[in-house]
């Protein structure tokens, strides 16, 4: 998958938008694509580092629209629709870092990352968040960054999961209003459908709810896993249906 090519039917239906849509990013030079004649084609790693950082970047009513179509897509809108309960577990979550720099914070994500047991490829995963970070940082407003590796590998993790940091020091990390971060989360997802719609429902939660508020009034890992799926299921109620 990493190495694939798509056309541009297979991209529109990867990114949730319409043919005209794309052809209209195309042609303004805005998402990576290669001519072959009159075909346009688009190289799959570039696309999904693309799609990460548009997610990112998107206002309000855009992320809410991306992640109703992305849910609407590919999971249920009932409660049952939650998927923080199976990528998250309490001790994967550390409430009390020490790390004082955006390398310590890196390399202290990626060690609880192989605690879970489920990273296969440590070094990778390292040096694949350092390159993510060199693009432009995952650090948003409000405090917290959405750390995750340029390239998602199926190989370099036996099954999809998320961890979760708060740094005891706010951290200079790169968000974009220069403010300080303290919550971080690394996503590590297999499928790369997953991601984009993890990184939306993740900041549907940090920005549609008062997850980061609640999430700063405790260092227990287990009242922080309560406070995410309670979020999530407010982001869940608040999603219509297509």
């Amino acid at each position: 998958m990493p190495f694939r090519v798509f056309n541009l039917a297979e991209v529109a239906d990867y990114l949730n938008l319409l043919e005209s849509a794309v052809e209209e990013l195309a042609r303004r030079g805005e998402i990576p694509c290669e001519r072959q004649g009159g075909r346009l084609l688009f190289r799959h790693n570039a696309v999904d580092e693309w799609a990460s950082r548009r997610v990112l970047g998107f206002n309000e009513e855009s992320l809410k629209d991306f992640h109703r179509r992305s849910s609407a897509k590919y999971h249920d809108l009932s409660s049952k629709a939650a998927i923080m309960s199976s990528l998250i577990q309490p001790d994967w979550i550390a409430p009390q870092m020490t790390s004082r720099s955006k390398a310590s914070v890196i390399h202290d994500m990626v060690e609880l990352a192989d605690r879970t047991g489920l990273l296969c490829y440590r070094s990778e995963l390292l040096e694949s968040i350092v390159e993510r970070e060199k693009l432009c940082s995952t650090a948003l407003s409000g405090g917290l960054a959405l750390l995750h590796p340029r390239y998602h590998e199926p190989y370099m993790f036996e099954d999809s999961f998320i961890v979760v940091g708060k740094t005891i020091a706010q951290i200079p990390f790169g968000s974009p209003d220069r403010s300080t971060t303290d919550i971080f989360f690394l996503i590590c997802c297999q499928d790369d459908r997953i991601h984009l719609h993890v990184l939306a429902r993740l900041c549907m939660m940090c920005h549609q709810t008062s997850l980061l508020l609640e999430m700063r009034d405790t260092d227990n890992s287990r009242d922080i896993l309560q406070i995410l799926l309670r979020s999530e299921e407010q982001v869940i109620q608040q999603t219509p249906s297509c």
